[in-house]
């Protein structure tokens, strides 16, 4: 490993990185349109946009998981094109990603070292993995709590962890660019100002550092220049002390759009309430109740804890602190008794966790209550069939028939095949988690349409959005979302894109 330099860079060194007119298509969906900027030698550059701006594809482009398919790069003034992540970190450009990517059974040397091994007459090298360990981790550790190359991962804070990545990710060659993707996510505010340190000093050293994230509290005190990406177009750039938190929010935003609101029913009785909630690492203060009838949204920006919030009230995820209250039901949870209490869940993933792709519509629908479909432990096709005949042309799905796999149908038909499934289960409480990601705008509008009708008929819904001006139509009130922290529910009537993006991020 190439020791930093510890010197900054002279002023007339060239841009570390330079893009020019990047884009990405996949297919005919383009999600990334001639972006160029350019990264200063030994400075954080932070990186913003919306959830589906396009910052996730320009990090997988720099760090070689994606090729583009317009434009070029430049690394110190050399063209730069990696044919993968180890070629991209060979070449001195490495990424963290948001979700850590450690062997918790293994140690911290083990770890930094993992896929580039020390090996001595072709063997592994403890000694020499230790040793390289101990170089990486004296670019990142902290002097009053040093990280032993010989602990388990799994012994480690979520800080700590944090730290062995950024170290692994050091232990390249000749590092001089490093991306970190919402590093903070899972982090309190001391072990934040911890790593803010350790980012500086790497900075001072001579390293560029590209920092994405949705906190612009962060932002406005470790970056030196930012880029906002919109729509998969760059917005704008600049130095971040000449320009205010306002300018940010409306660079990413946009202009403002109307939205036609729900119009809203009377709510009827509280059937869901939390109280207090926190999970072992998000959400971190969750309260609030959920009526009959009522549409209540959740709008926050990636990390913000929305998902791990509806994983916890269906039992997925464990409840660290707090109360959650179904109807008059209180105590442990487990899918299987949220169920039988009255509530379902749509997964953000009907992939993997919301739908049994290569099994048929009518499997997926009835599987999980095949009671009322059978007699003596016999299951009735022809009731089954009849039954989901009923819920197809309901629901309009889009399909050859009850037989036909879930996997051939689009989008838009598989989430309303695992929205049917609650429906069949007749449950009061739905839980949607991103329930209109990656589906036509017709679909959209049809489950749209949907929602309302469920609430009119006393249903509850607790959706989840990456899209504001979705919940805006869609909501009767929304809460916002930001670092696990739930606000209170405020109507939708009268809300703005703009206003809720602010408290997104914290501005």
């Amino acid at each position: 490993m190439a020791e930093l330099t510890g010197a900054p860079p002279s002023a007339d060194a060239p841009p570390r990185l330079v893009a020019r007119s990047v884009g990405k298509s996949f297919g005919e969906a383009r999600v990334l349109e001639v972006v160029s900027l350019e990264l200063r030698n030994g400075s954080i550059h932070a990186m913003l946009g919306e959830n589906g701006a396009g910052k996730s594809t320009l990090m997988k482009i720099l760090a070689g998981v994606e090729r583009p398919s317009a434009g070029t790069l430049e690394l110190d003034g050399v063209p730069y094109a990696p044919n993968g992540p180890v070629d991209a970190r060979r070449r001195g450009v490495a990424i963290v990603h948001q979700e850590l990517s450690l062997c918790p059974h293994l140690t911290v040397a083990e770890n930094i070292v993992l896929g580039s091994e020390p090996r001595r007459a072709g063997l592994f090298s403890r000694t020499d993995a230790v040793a390289r360990a101990r170089r990486a981790l004296a670019l990142v550790e902290e002097r009053t709590r040093p990280l032993s190359p010989l602990a388990r991962v799994s012994e480690l804070s979520a800080a700590e962890q944090q730290l062995v990545e950024i170290a692994r990710a050091l232990s390249a060659d000749d590092c001089r660019l490093l991306i970190l993707d919402e590093p903070t996510t899972s982090l309190g505010h001391d072990d934040t100002e911890r790593l803010f340190q350790v980012l500086e000093a790497l900075r001072d050293r001579g390293l560029t550092i590209l920092y994405v994230s949705h906190f612009l509290d962060e932002i406005r005190r470790i970056a030196d220049d930012f880029t906002v990406l919109r729509d998969g177009k760059l917005v704008t750039s600049g130095r971040i002390r000449e320009t205010t938190n306002q300018e940010l929010v409306a660079a990413m935003a946009g202009e403002a759009v109307e939205h036609r609101a729900r119009a809203a029913g009377p709510r009827g009785e509280v059937i869901l309430s939390l109280a207090g909630v926190a999970g072992v690492r998000l959400p971190r203060d969750a309260s609030l109740e959920l009526h009959r009838g009522e549409v209540l949204g959740i709008a926050g920006l990636m990390g913000s804890g929305r998902t791990e919030l509806l994983r916890a009230i269906f039992g997925l995820d464990r409840v660290k602190r707090g109360e959650i209250r179904v109807a008059a039901a209180v105590g442990p949870a487990s899918p299987a008794r949220r169920l039988r209490q009255g509530l379902g869940l749509v997964s953000e993933d009907r992939a993997r966790e919301g739908l049994a792709l290569e099994r048929s519509v009518a499997e997926n629908l009835t599987l999980s209550k095949l009671g009322p479909l059978g007699r003596f432990g016999f299951l009735s096709l022809r009731r089954e069939r009849e039954l989901v005949s009923g819920f197809i042309e309901r629901l309009g799905i889009r399909t050859r028939g009850p037989d036909q796999r879930v996997r051939e149908l689009s989008g838009g038909n598989q989430q309303k095949v695992a929205l049917g499934r609650l429906l069949y289960h007749d449950v009061d409480v739905l839980l949607l988690d991103e329930p209109t990601r990656g589906i036509d705008v017709r679909s959209r509008a049809e489950l749209h349409a949907l929602f309302g009708e469920l609430a009119a008929r006393g249903k509850a819904l607790l959706v989840v959005s990456s899209h504001f001006d979705e919940l805006l139509t869609v909501c009767d009130r929304i809460a916002v979302m930001h670092k696990g922290v739930l606000g209170a529910p405020e109507p939708a009537l009268g809300r703005s894109e703009r206003e809720l993006l602010t408290a997104a991020a914290g501005a």
